[in-house]
C-alpha cells in the first residue's frame, strides 16, 4: 500500500509539474503617474489571487506604516525598499511572480515619478503587456502620456488602461466613459493596436480579481480575467536566424562550440549560416543544450552550436541565415530615452552595447525631440534626462542590425558613458543607412555587403554633413582665413589653399583631390577660372572675382558682400539645413 501510494503521489506531482510547464508566461508591467495606486493595485492582485505567503501578510499587518486609510496597506506587499515604505512611493523596479490555473505571470511594478522614468523603461523593456493606471480623480496626466509613449516605443502591443480609484468618484459610469474616451484617443495617436479599459478600485478590490457590485454598468472582464485570457503571443519568423556569439567553448581538441542566446529564428543541424562580419558560409553540425544534444533550438533559448567547418568566430560576431541578412552598418537612426542627469550632447564619445557587441559611438545629430504632451517633434541640440528623441548614431565598427519593430533583440542597444560606466541611454533602431545611400529608395535596395566595402563619395558627404565645394576668392587671403574660421565653427570641413606661385595644372589637380575628399576649399591668389575645373559640377564652384563692384563701392563694402555671398553658397552645400556635425574622433 505504501509503495502504491508513493507511486500514485509521484505520478500526480509529475503531472502537476508537466502541466505547469505547459502554461504560458505573460510578462507585464505597471506604469502611471505618482500616487495613481500602482503598488496598491499589484498588492491587491497578489493578495486576492492568493499569491502571497501568510507570513508576508502578517508582517504587513504588524507594520507601523499604513497610508491606505484602510485596515491593510496592500502597497507594502510590493514596496520592499526602506525608502519606499518611508516615502510611500516606488523607486526601484519590483519584480513579482505568481501563477493561476490558466497562466504564469511576472510583474514589473515600476515607479511613477518623472525622476525614475528610466526605471519604468527598464521594467517595460521585457514586457508583453502594460497596465497603465489613471487616477479617476485626476484624469490623464503628463506621466500617463510619457509612459504610454514609452510603452508604444518599446513595442508593447497590449495595453490595459486601469481607471483606478473609482470608489473616490462614487463609481460613476460617466467618469469612466470620459476617461476611456480620452485614453482611446491617446492610443489611436500612438498607434497602440490593442487596448482594454477597465474600471477598478485598488483599495476596495473592485474588478481586480472579482467583479464589483458597485459597478453593475460595467460588463467587461476583470483585470485578472483579462490577463488570463489575452492572446499576447506574436507570430515569430523562424527563418530570421540571429545568433550573437557570447562565448567560445573549447574543453578539448574534439569540441569547439559557440555559446549564446538565440535572439530570433530557429536552428537545426544541417542549417546553412553566414558568419558576420567575415561573411564566411558554414553549416550547423550540432546543437548542445544544458541537457544534451538537441534536434532544434528556438529563440530565446541559450545553446552552444558546433559548426561543420573551422571558422574564426569570437564574442560580438553573429551567425545569421543567408536568406535573411541583417543590415551591416555604422550609420543608423534610433529613438533614444535619455536616462542620465548629464544631458546628451552631440558628438560626445560614448560606448554602445548591442547584443554581445560593444563599440565606440557618438550621436552625430538629434533629428528631433518628442514633446510627450502633444507628441510633436521639436528641434533640439541636446537632450535632458527622461527626454525622448530620434537621433542619428555613428559607430566605430559595423553593427548587425534589424529595426526594433522586426526584432527587439537585434534592434535595441544601450549607450554607456565611457568614463563613469553608467548606462545613459536606452535606444531602439529605426532605420539603417547603408554605405553610399542617401534616399529611402537607395537604402532599401542597397546590399548589406556595401557597408564593408570601399568608402564612397556619398558616404564622405554624410560623414561631413555637406557636399564639397571650391571657392575662388581672388587676392583676398585675409578674407579666406576669416571665412575658414566661420565655416569651421558652423560645422563645415573647410581648408585654405593659397595659390600663390603654384602652376595652374598642379593647383587644379590638388583642388580636385581635396574636393574628392569631401572638403570645402577656400583658394585665394589663384590663377584658375571655373573652366579650369571643368570636371567638377559648376554649382559647386564659387568665384568671387565674378562679382561686379560699383564704382563708388569701397574695398570693405565689396569684401562684406563677397563674404555674405560665400556664406550663402556654403549654406547650399549642406545635406540638410539643421545638420551640424560634431567632431569625428571616437
Amino acid at each position: 500500500m505504501l509503495t502504491f501510494a508513493a507511486s500514485k503521489g509521484s505520478e500526480s506531482l509529475a503531472a502537476f509539474l508537466e502541466g505547469d510547464l505547459r502554461k504560458d508566461l505573460l510578462r507585464f508591467t505597471t506604469a502611471g503617474s505618482v500616487d495613481d495606486g500602482k503598488s496598491t493595485l499589484i498588492g491587491r492582485l497578489l493578495h486576492d489571487a492568493k499569491a502571497v505567503y501568510e507570513d508576508h501578510v502578517a508582517s504587513v499587518q504588524r507594520s507601523k506604516i499604513n497610508r491606505s486609510g484602510g485596515s491593510f496597506d496592500f502597497s507594502l506587499l510590493t514596496d520592499g525598499l526602506r525608502a519606499e515604505r518611508e516615502q510611500g512611493i516606488t523607486i526601484d523596479v519590483a519584480y513579482r511572480y505568481f501563477s493561476t490555473s490558466r497562466r504564469k505571470f511576472i510583474i514589473a511594478d515600476t515607479p511613477g515619478h518623472e525622476q525614475y522614468t528610466r526605471n519604468m523603461a527598464t521594467g517595460a523593456s521585457t514586457a508583453d503587456l502594460a497596465i497603465i493606471l489613471v487616477d479617476a480623480t485626476k484624469g490623464l496626466l503628463t506621466q500617463t502620456h510619457r509612459h504610454a509613449y514609452i510603452a508604444s516605443l518599446l513595442g508593447i502591443r497590449w495595453i490595459i488602461a486601469a481607471i483606478n480609484k473609482m470608489d473616490l468618484v462614487g463609481y460613476r459610469e460617466d467618469v469612466f466613459t470620459r476617461l476611456q474616451r480620452d485614453f482611446l484617443a491617446l492610443a489611436a495617436q500612438l498607434g497602440i493596436p490593442s487596448l482594454e479599459c477597465i474600471p477598478i478600485s485598488g483599495l476596495e478590490g473592485g474588478d481586480i480579481v472579482s467583479a464589483s457590485e458597485n459597478m453593475p454598468w460595467y460588463s467587461g472582464p476583470t483585470l485578472l480575467g483579462h490577463l488570463e485570457t489575452v492572446d499576447f503571443r506574436q507570430v515569430r519568423s523562424l527563418d530570421r536566424v540571429r545568433f550573437p556569439i557570447q562565448y567560445v567553448i573549447r574543453p578539448d581538441f574534439r569540441f569547439r562550440g559557440f555559446a549564446g542566446q538565440l535572439a530570433s529564428g530557429s536552428l537545426r543541424p544541417g542549417d546553412a549560416l553566414v558568419a558576420l562580419p567575415s561573411r564566411r558560409e558554414t553549416r550547423v553540425k550540432r546543437i548542445v543544450g544544458f541537457d544534451g544534444d538537441r534536434e532544434q533550438a528556438f529563440a530565446p533559448q541559450s545553446v552552444a552550436v558546433e559548426l561543420e567547418n573551422e571558422i574564426d568566430l569570437s564574442r560580438g560576431d553573429m551567425l545569421v541565415s543567408p536568406s535573411n541578412l541583417p543590415a551591416v552598418s555604422r550609420d543608423f537612426s534610433a529613438t533614444v530615452v535619455w536616462l542620465h542627469v548629464d544631458p546628451l550632447l552631440i558628438g560626445k564619445p560614448l560606448l554602445l552595447k548591442q547584443t554581445t557587441r560593444s563599440v565606440k559611438a557618438r550621436v552625430r545629430r538629434i533629428l528631433h525631440r518628442v514633446n510627450v504632451n502633444t507628441f510633436e517633434h521639436e528641434p533640439a541640440e541636446r537632450l535632458e534626462m527622461n527626454g525622448i528623441a530620434e537621433v542619428e548614431v555613428e559607430t566605430s565598427q559595423p553593427l548587425f542590425l534589424d529595426s526594433y519593430a522586426a526584432s527587439r533583440a537585434t534592434g535595441s542597444f544601450i549607450l554607456i558613458d565611457p568614463f563613469s560606466n553608467a548606462t545613459v541611454g536606452a535606444c531602439m533602431v529605426r532605420e539603417t543607412f547603408f554605405a553610399g545611400t542617401t534616399g529611402p529608395e537607395e537604402r532599401n535596395s542597397a546590399s548589406p555587403a556595401d557597408a564593408l566595402g570601399d568608402v564612397t563619395t556619398r558616404e564622405r558627404h554624410r560623414r561631413h554633413g555637406h557636399r564639397p565645394g571650391i571657392l575662388l576668392l581672388g587676392d583676398r587671403l585675409s578674407l579666406a582665413k576669416w571665412l575658414e574660421r566661420a565655416l569651421f565653427q558652423d560645422g563645415f570641413e573647410a581648408v585654405v589653399v593659397d595659390g600663390s606661385g603654384v602652376a595652374s595644372p598642379v593647383l587644379a589637380g590638388f583642388l580636385m583631390a581635396l574636393y574628392s575628399a569631401g572638403l570645402v576649399v577656400l583658394c585665394p591668389n589663384s590663377p584658375l577660372a571655373p573652366e579650369d575645373l571643368a570636371e567638377l559640377p559648376l554649382e559647386d564652384i564659387f568665384k568671387a572675382t565674378g562679382i561686379p563692384a560699383a564704382a563708388k563701392q569701397d574695398a570693405e563694402t565689396n569684401g562684406a558682400q563677397i563674404l555674405q555671398d560665400a556664406l550663402a553658397f556654403a549654406g547650399k552645400l549642406r545635406l540638410s539645413p539643421e545638420h551640424k556635425p560634431a567632431g569625428k574622433e571616437f
